[in-house]
């Protein structure tokens, strides 16, 4: 009995030890949100008179400068950068060399952005401002707005925006050539915008997103917002500001052969909607015939020529309106590309406010209508009229659909003949529409409308238009049938009357037309019947 007892206490004993020896988990203390402060500089922020080239700045623990090149806004802006040492690594100060000629009288902004943290947890020391000036005094008005897109919900980031100033050497080609006296820029979060530390003087204001980052405008790849007249600082408006991407003219490039009969034609500009071509045998000066066509989501054309072309060189001649560009192309011998193949965009669904859409491969050239069928599932024939696009290629059928319905379009050898004589071989198409039940109905009641016409439009988030409806006058747009989800819903102010969203031109001092988005998502669910306000004054 004794020796049981001592061997219980020997195991207790033994596993407190064990407990005891436990390592306990280290949590430390809370964690650093504070960012980093200044201690001091050389010179000091806001010095006047400075003539130097190198600031030297101070901090209170370790930091590290990042993404420097997009996050540092110097305002004026510079020719030649400076430099930001270290980069990239840690250390107690920042030195910045300046490159470039300082200007007299003038009042210099740096604004890191986000581009300074500290080094254990990278905390932001956030749109950290340097100023000096190499005159006696700072510069300290200020002129403040707002962006956004003309057209999308979404607007972009790191936008720049632009003074210049307005007197005799401004003119409508200054923004191509010249650099602004004042920037700042809305980084990678913000929609609004302030221009601090300006002289007081009547100015030019523009955003732009600036792709190339060199304050040059350049309309093929940059967005552009402006205001029509010059803005006095001081001033306390909050402007605002809508970009847009103008659509230049069409300007065909030089043609590319891609096989022994089509070349391909980039372009730059508007689409080559209306566009004609004229193509002619280098050698004899005889006309060949040829149709031109779009490529879908590229800024190219598709030339089409017979495969039996027998020539060292094809003069294409590109004609849109007034304007006419003339390419001479070195034709090779290359293997044809001329096969007919038809497909269906939709695949077997059909919704209510869809159109049974066949997209070929080929241009069409030929069409018979007495060669193609729809009946139901009951066998019966089923009215219907049809509409080639040959620009897109695409023969688009319309019809009354029914609910519950079982469609056949059935298209026999030659029904359709495309550019080189190939018939197309009998080809069934299955359709399927579903019950009223599994759609929703969505009424817009337009309120405060500030003129007509307007473009009423939903989309999804993305943006792309599910359905559209004009109105001269109608305040009541109904969009019946919709697929159940959610729909982001816009108001164009159609002042040109052609049933499209316009964008601006600078050159013509065209602002974009105006677009109002109902502020939430409309849900639409099957059997619903949505009735929705929409104030449309903005």
């Amino acid at each position: 009995m004794f020796k049981n007892r001592i061997f219980i206490y020997f195991i207790l004993v033994s596993v407190l030890l064990t407990a005891c020896a436990k390592r306990g988990t280290i949590t430390g203390g809370a964690k650093d949100t504070i960012p980093p402060s200044i201690v001091s500089s050389s010179p000091k922020n806001m010095t006047t008179g400075f003539k130097g080239k190198e600031i030297h700045i101070d901090f209170d623990e370790y930091v590290k400068v990042k993404d420097v090149n997009k996050q540092l806004i110097i305002s004026p802006p510079m020719k030649y950068a400076p430099e930001v040492v270290p980069a990239g690594s840690a250390s107690r100060f920042i030195n910045i060399k300046i490159k470039d000629t300082l200007q007299d009288n003038t009042t210099y902004s740096f604004n890191f952005g986000q581009s300074i943290t500290d080094n254990n947890e990278g905390n932001p020391y956030s749109q950290f401002r340097f100023v000096f000036s190499t005159g006696t005094y700072i510069d300290s008005l200020m002129l403040n707005g707002k962006i956004k897109d003309a057209l999308k919900r979404e607007t972009d980031n790191f936008v720049t925006i632009m003074l210049y100033e307005a007197n005799e050497t401004f003119n409508d080609s200054t923004i191509y050539k010249e650099r602004p006296r004042y920037v700042t820029n809305t980084l990678d979060s913000l929609t609004v915008f302030s221009l601090q530390n300006l002289k007081a003087g009547k100015y030019h204001i523009f955003a732009m997103k600036d792709v190339a980052r060199n304050y040059i405008y350049n309309p093929k790849v940059d967005k552009l917002a402006f205001l029509e007249q010059p803005v006095s600082v001081p001033n306390d408006t909050v402007f605002m500001l809508e970009l847009f991407q103008e659509k230049l003219p069409f300007a065909a490039q030089r043609p590319a052969q891609t096989s022994a009969n089509r070349l391909f034609v980039p372009f730059t500009g508007k689409d080559g909607k209306g566009v004609k071509s004229t193509v002619k045998n280098g050698n004899s000066g005889e006309e060949i015939r040829s149709m031109l066509t779009n490529v879908k989501d590229k800024d190219s054309l598709q030339l089409w020529v017979p495969r039996n072309v027998k020539a060292d060189s094809l003069a294409v001649k590109i004609t849109q309106r007034d304007t006419v560009r003339d390419f001479m192309v070195k034709f090779k011998e290359m293997k044809a590309m001329d096969s007919l193949s038809v497909d269906a965009v939709q695949k077997g669904g059909l919704h209510f406010r869809e159109q049974f859409t066949l997209k070929t491969s080929t241009p069409i050239v030929t069409i018979d209508k007495k060669l193609m069928s729809l009946v139901d599932k009951d066998s019966v024939a089923v009215p219907f009229t049809y509409k080639y696009d040959e620009f897109e290629q695409r023969l688009v059928f319309d019809f009354k659909k029914d609910e519950n319905q079982k469609y056949v379009m059935q298209l026999l050898p030659g029904a359709l003949i495309d550019f080189y004589e190939k018939k197309n071989d009998t080809l069934n198409y299955k359709l399927v529409t579903k019950p009223y039940a599994d759609y929703g109905n969505l009424v817009i009641k337009l309120e405060n409308v500030k003129r007509w016409p307007v473009i009423v439009e939903i989309t999804d988030e993305k943006g792309e238009v599910y359905a559209s409806q004009f109105s001269e006058s109608n305040t009541e747009i109904n969009f019946e049938s919709v697929e159940p989800k959610n729909y982001v819903l816009r108001l164009i102010y159609d002042d040109n009357k052609n049933q499209e969203w316009d964008t601006g031109d600078y050159r013509k001092k065209l602002q974009p037309e105006e677009v109002i988005y109902f502020p939430k998502l409309i849900e639409v669910h099957a059997l619903w019947d949505v009735e929705q306000p929409f104030p449309a004054g903005g």
